[in-house]
């Protein structure tokens, strides 16, 4: 028994595919240009970073000589690791907005 060839289904999948490849060279471009300020709690420390999670800038707001070594430290533990969480929510929000209208081929 032979199968017969649905012409229109190959055509609108390999379409399909062109159209989330893409994408996804748009999604790849704007993590990697897309950026996120965040501070430490203290105000002492901004970092700025990409979607993609690289740090592009450290900027001490005040004057870092008045603040003991161990604050300061902290200062920059706590303006890294917001910056993880932002540059994290920056790509998932990226990623929703490219290919929200794609379902997961996860789901039933």
């Amino acid at each position: 028994m032979s199968r017969e060839i649905d012409e229109a289904w190959i055509e609108e999948a390999v379409e399909r595919y062109r159209r989330i490849e893409s994408l996804q060279a748009e999604f790849d471009q704007a993590v990697r240009t897309v950026e996120v300020s965040v501070r430490s709690p203290d105000g002492l420390v901004e970092v700025v970073v990409t979607a993609d999670g690289t740090i592009t800038d450290v900027r001490f707001l005040a004057p870092a000589q008045q603040r003991a070594n161990a604050d300061l430290a902290r200062s920059v533990r706590a303006a890294v690791t917001a910056a993880a969480d932002a540059a994290r929510w920056a790509r998932e929000k990226l990623h929703t907005e490219t290919f929200g209208a794609y379902r997961r081929l996860t789901e039933a």
